[in-house]
């Protein structure tokens, strides 16, 4: 982290109360200075408590994003970051930094994370709302030498990339809602963003963007309240004691989601097809598919080969693709 406040938000990172004078000395600067520092993170949203005469501090420890940590997790899982790394101290959004920059050549991906996100993306135009240190955000660039033909399959396959990585470290209860939330028993943990540039025969690039609850303060539940019939959970209330760092999560799922990319990039959605089907949320549960102002209501019976969801709907089976459709539960009997 390289400016002043960055510097500060370090120090304060371990919830303890420091002194004014203390802060001053440490950065070098004026008491006016470090006032006028912690009035710019809160701007920038970050809850720093002042206690007069006595200091600032931060209302609960945060383990901030180090790309030597987020490495070290990810070798020790068999990937290297090192080459595309990138930790951002703030962005709009990690998922439009990468998707304005130009694609990186195929086989040198790259891989940003942002500690503070001002306008984050989920599907459909939605905000994520993800308050400083309680989440996990970040975004991977990749180039395919060739369209992979089943292209559209590609975010179920990364979900189920990171649904195994999080019950590799100890989360057997996760799943996946067609098309891209993350869910545990119920709830939505996360959600799944991807922005796709094709050429017909040629190279495709894609983005793919991770929004995971981490460590959710109440008001942060309450403003994400219900998307889709799912309310949110994050992994402090998953995991418990057993939680793993921000960093640990950050270099395992990063690491995973390369993987992925490459195993898509050489076989296809078919290698993922059997894995995704056991984590399905919805499979043979009453549901209601809306696009804009119509809906449609059926069983769900999970995804094709081309990730396409399959519905029954008084006898015949229809299929939807992702675009601009949610999907949702619906209560009553299933058939």
């Amino acid at each position: 982290m390289s400016g002043r406040h960055e510097v500060l938000l370090g120090l304060l990172s371990d919830g303890a109360l420091h002194s004014g004078a203390d802060l001053a000395a440490r950065l070098g600067v004026s008491r006016a200075a470090v006032w006028k520092l912690v009035g710019e993170l809160r701007e920038r949203e970050v809850p720093v408590d002042s206690h007069p005469r006595r200091g600032y501090r931060l209302p609960r420890p945060v383990e901030l994003l180090e790309p030597a940590a987020i490495e070290r997790a990810a070798t020790a899982h068999g990937r290297s970051l090192r080459r595309g790394l990138e930790v951002l101290f703030e962005t709009g959004s990690t998922n439009t930094y990468l998707h304005d920059a130009p694609p990186p050549p195929p086989g040198q991906p790259r891989v940003v994370f942002a500690e503070l996100q001002r306008a984050g993306r989920g599907r459909r135009g939605r905000r994520w709302v993800a308050p400083f240190g309680s989440g996990l955000t970040f975004s991977i660039a990749w180039t395919f030498a060739e369209t992979p033909a089943d292209l559209p399959a590609l975010g179920l396959a990364i979900g189920v990339a990171v649904a195994e990585a999080l019950r590799s470290l100890g989360l057997p209860d996760v799943q996946l809602k067609w098309p891209n939330d993350v869910v545990w028993r119920g709830r939505k943990l996360g959600g799944l963003l991807l922005q796709l540039k094709a050429e017909a025969g040629g190279a495709a690039s894609v983005v793919a963007g991770l929004g995971l609850n981490v460590d959710l303060p109440p008001a942060a539940r309450i403003a994400l309240g219900s998307v889709d019939g799912l309310e949110a959970a994050d992994l402090r209330e998953a995991f418990g004691a057993a939680i793993p760092s921000r960093n640990a999560l950050a270099g395992v799922l990063a690491g995973a989601i390369l993987t992925c990319l490459e195993e898509f990039e050489h076989r296809g959605f078919a290698e993922f097809s059997r894995r995704w089907a056991p984590l399905d949320a919805l499979a043979g549960e009453r549901v209601r598919v809306v696009q804009g102002e119509n809906f449609v209501d059926g069983v769900a019976r999970g995804a094709d080969a081309d990730g396409a969801l399959l519905l029954d709907t008084d006898g015949r089976t229809e299929r939807f693709y992702s675009g601009d459709v949610s999907l949702r539960p619906i209560a009553g009997p299933a058939a």
